[in-house]
């Protein structure tokens, strides 16, 4: 486990370059480069854990029922997405780091509905694509450096 955490934060440090030492969002700016380079969109995506609303629901004491209803209208970690672009700026209501994260534009498969979530929230269904690295090694960047 330890060689694949050396290799991931290795990866990470390619990245950053000299922006390493920078500041938080020199070095987001500097990953959001890369990944508008190597990132191959759409990409089908879900969610890495809960979404923050959902979290009364899924491990709190928040009705199945209600869960339900709401998931209709909201995004969830369960629902399946098409990544069809991303941004540096923008903010929503489902992005758990606002502006520290990179705004990612997905469309859920099941009713075409679009939401701005968090990149770094993000993980792809391939596991075995590029894009399921890219967006893992963001995730981890960006938990472990804010």
């Amino acid at each position: 486990m330890g060689d694949k955490v050396d290799r991931q934060f290795e990866r990470i440090g390619a990245v950053l370059g000299d922006d390493a030492e920078q500041d938080l969002s020199t070095s987001v700016q500097t990953f959001f480069e890369h990944l508008q380079r190597s990132l191959t969109l759409p990409c089908e995506v879900t969610g890495v854990e809960d979404f923050q609303w959902e979290e009364y629901y899924v491990i709190g004491p928040g009705s199945q029922k209600e869960y339900a209803r709401l998931r209709q209208e909201q995004p969830s970690y369960r629902d399946r997405f098409d990544l069809f672009k991303i941004e540096l700026g923008p903010i929503s209501e489902w992005m758990l780091f606002g502006g520290e994260d990179i705004a990612a534009y997905v469309r859920r498969k099941s009713d075409k509905k679009e939401f701005i979530l968090g990149l770094a929230e993000l993980k792809a269904v391939d596991k075995k694509s590029s894009n399921y690295q890219l967006l893992d090694d963001f995730g981890v960047f960006l938990v472990n450096n804010r």
